[in-house]
Formats: structure tokens, sequence, C-alpha cells
């Protein structure tokens, strides 16, 4: 039965898959390759599936092992995270906050929006994932995150068990190349028309208030590039391939270098970030002090 797996063999699985070849794992293992080639082929005959298959001189993954390399890695991972953990001697004196980024989320506001945490007197160990939403809001309902910082709401469906928190508010700026804004700076907004556009991409919440803005105005930009990653975005801005927009709580630091300029505002656009937490993990000191901070600001 697979609830009797040893993981012990899994492990030598799991070593051979990714040092690509029995010899090599057996020299990283400290053992034989005759041992650690027979603890497979007892893993293999206890699952009843083949997990690698020859291809010339070297081993290839089968599907089934393709799926169990996913499934060890997660579990050896983990392993590794929890000797680690173990081992720091300031254990019992370390508050630990497992935080979900999302990936439209600038990384300057991420770290503005989880400062409150790190600013407790006790320690704080942060543990930061990037990802795309939903994924972060599965990880979130089954408690392997303990806060999801986000440019949205969780969505109704989830709302019996998450919570969300209007953290900040932000207008939203154009920026340019000092040459692209010299161009276009007379007659803003409008100016705009067949301009150079950089956009994020359709997942994100602000692309759609911009494209809203500029209908609103009859401005028809040449959008030249779209991007789902801020930081990408920025390069692209910053090396003059088109105008782009950014969070004003960001202004200083884009135009800081003497690249970049400001452009003019985005009236009425704003950027809102949230927190997003379990309602049974509200009681987390990490979480609470994020939250209390927004509320008193």
């Amino acid at each position: 039965m697979l609830s009797d797996l040893n993981y012990k063999h899994l492990h030598y699985f799991w070593a051979v898959a990714r040092a690509g070849s029995v010899t090599a794992a057996a020299r990283q293992l400290g053992m034989t390759a005759q041992t650690v080639s027979g603890q497979i082929s007892r893993l293999e005959q206890h699952i009843g599936r083949a997990l690698f298959t020859q291809q010339g001189r070297g081993l290839v993954l089968t599907e089934a092992g393709r799926m169990a390399l996913g499934y060890a890695d997660r579990i050896f991972q983990l392993g590794e995270e929890l000797q680690e953990m173990l081992a720091d001697e300031q254990l019992d004196h370390t508050l630990r906050l497992s935080s979900g980024i999302s990936d439209v989320l600038p990384k300057s506001i991420a770290y503005r929006l989880l400062q409150p945490a790190l600013a407790l007197p006790q320690r704080v160990r942060l543990h930061c994932t990037e990802g795309a939403f939903d994924q972060l809001l599965h990880e979130l309902s089954s408690h392997s995150l303990d806060l999801v910082l986000a440019d949205r709401p969780a969505p109704a469906a989830a709302q019996q068990t998450l919570q969300s928190y209007l953290l900040a508010r932000c207008p939203v700026m154009i920026f340019a190349t000092p040459a692209l804004a010299e161009r276009y700076q007379s007659g803003f907004p409008h100016s705009l028309q067949r301009a150079p556009l950089l956009l994020p991409s359709r997942d994100n919440v602000l692309r759609g208030q911009l494209e809203h803005w500029l209908d609103e105005r009859g401005i028809r930009p040449d959008i030249v590039g779209e991007f789902k990653d801020g930081a990408l975005l920025h390069t692209f801005g910053e090396q003059g391939a088109g105008l782009f927009p950014a969070p004003a709580f960001a202004a200083s630091d884009i135009t800081g270098s003497g690249k970049l300029c400001l452009l003019g505002l985005v009236e009425g656009v704003e950027e809102q970030y949230y927190a997003i937490a379990n309602r049974r993990k509200l009681q987390h000191t990490a979480v609470q002090a994020i939250i209390q901070h927004a509320e008193s600001e």
C-alpha cells in the first residue's frame, strides 16, 4: 500500500532524479551505485510502476517518475526547511510570517506593506512567495500562507473563509525617459494620442482602469508592449521603449537615477493594495500589525 511508502527509498529516487544518474547520486550519498539502484528497484516494485526508463547510457523519468519527483521535491524541501527551523537557536523567540505576494504587485510596494511586521519588537522571520493571485489564495485557504498581498480583494465566493483589508490607495503617474517626456509633455494627457505606451498585462486590475481612463478622453495610444512583471515593464521604460504607468509611491525611486522623469498624473486612477488573511489566522501578531498600521494611516 502507498500508505506504507518507504521515504528512505523515495529519497534515493529523489537524489538520482536530481543528480541525473545513479553513479552521481551514489557519490553524493556516500553509497555504492548498486545499493542505490537496488533501493530504487524496491520502490518501483512497491508502487507497481517504473520511475525511470533507459535512454542510451542515461536514465529518463517516466510520466510516473515526473509526477513522483514533483511530490518528492515538496516533501524533501519541507524536510530541509524543518531541519533549518529547528536548528534556529532563537526559535522560541521568533515570529514566522509566510506571505504570498501577487506577481502583479510592485516589489517596493510589497516591502512597504510588510514593513510594520518587520518593525515589531520581537524577532520576525519572513518567508515570501510570489505567484499568481488564484494560486496564492489556494495556498492561503490550505493554511500554507498566513497572508496574501494583492491588488484586489478576495472574490465573493471565498469571503466565508478569507477576509480582505484595504491597506493603501495610491495615485498612478506616467513616467518616461527625458527625451520622450520632452516630446509628449505639452498637452498631457491628450499628447498620449498615438504615443508609445507600455502597459501591465490584462490580469492586472490597473490595466482596466487605464483603458477606461484613455477611452473617456478619446485617447488612442500605440501600445507597444504588455508586461506581467512590473520590474520588466520598468526596465523597458528606462530603455526608452515607451511611456509607462507606475504608482506614485514609487516616484522617487523611479526618477532618482535621472534616467526617467514624471510626465503627468493619471487623474482619477489609483492602485489599491489589499491584505487577505484566513479568518482563522487573524490573531497572528504580524498580520495584525500590518492591518492595524494601515487602519491608523
